[in-house]
């Protein structure tokens, strides 16, 4: 069923005004279960979200959007708004009226400990607390083929608006769990047979080597830190290696966006 909205006030549309913390809070964001809500902002991304089975509560579309996904959605409990233009606009708060907007229950959290035993190529970030970061990481992740995202409590959530938006929709093709300590993971992943490369331009005591040299046999994980701090001391002493990316002269880092894209291609 297909339900027109003519008033822009109409209280079925305040979940998509809402602001992130509204949507899902802190420890909902950590649950294991499917608390809190996520939107997917474009018909591709709802696309995506429906087509990995999220559970959508809403979903605001031009006509032709809304005959697409009313089955789907209507399928899957959820309800297709229809609504001009101008109200789509307004009711989002961007500035183009996007054909398709919608807002899903979020999926149950897997444990890092599950991820870990199931995949076999990880990306660790640390402290990665912009989204459009780890959404373009987790866009990267997916193209690449790797199997997901393992991030500290302070690292952006990978199904925040902007991070969604960034990734187009492929963060739904990834794994991604919340780890407590980064040092402990690092120790966890080692016990599990990963090769650990850590990415920082230099270290006092240890030898940084070229990625383009490195070459790692069975699983790997990839260890990312903040754009201002890098990894901390403990967590590049416990890195298996220790790797980083030729600059031209004068350029000292790379954003961490791009600098795991190129990491992420040299070490599949």
């Amino acid at each position: 069923m297909i339900v027109t909205i003519d008033d822009a006030l109409d209280p079925r549309l305040n979940a998509f005004r809402w602001r992130e913390r509204q949507l899902t809070t802190i420890a909902q964001r950590k649950s294991a279960i499917n608390e809190g809500l996520f939107i997917a902002e474009g018909d591709l991304v709802v696309h995506r979200a429906l087509e990995a089975g999220c559970t959508p509560d809403v979903v605001l579309c031009d006509p032709k959007c809304a005959s697409e996904f009313s089955d789907a959605v209507h399928n899957a409990g959820g309800t297709t708004l229809v609504a001009s233009a101008d109200i789509r606009r307004e009711v989002t708060g961007l500035g183009v009226p996007l054909d398709a907007i919608g807002v899903f229950k979020r999926p149950p959290l897997i444990s890092s400990d599950d991820l870990i035993a199931q995949s076999t190529r990880l990306i660790v970030l640390d402290c990665v607390d912009n989204p459009s970061n780890v959404g373009s990481i987790a866009r990267t992740a997916a193209a690449l083929g790797w199997d997901g995202l393992l991030l500290d409590p302070t690292s952006s959530d990978p199904l925040s608006r902007r991070a969604l938006r960034v990734s187009m929709g492929t963060t739904f093709k990834l794994g991604f769990a919340r780890f407590a300590s980064t040092t402990e993971l690092l120790t966890q992943l080692h016990q599990s047979g990963y090769a650990t490369i850590g990415l920082t331009p230099q270290h006092d005591t240890r030898e940084v080597t070229n990625l383009r040299s490195i070459h790692i046999e069975g699983k790997r994980a990839l260890i990312l830190g903040s754009e201002r701090q890098g990894l901390s001391d403990a967590s590049l002493e416990l890195c298996t290696q220790l790797a980083n990316i030729t600059m031209a002269d004068g350029v000292d880092s790379l954003n961490v966006a791009s600098a795991c894209a190129i990491a992420c291609f040299a070490l599949l």
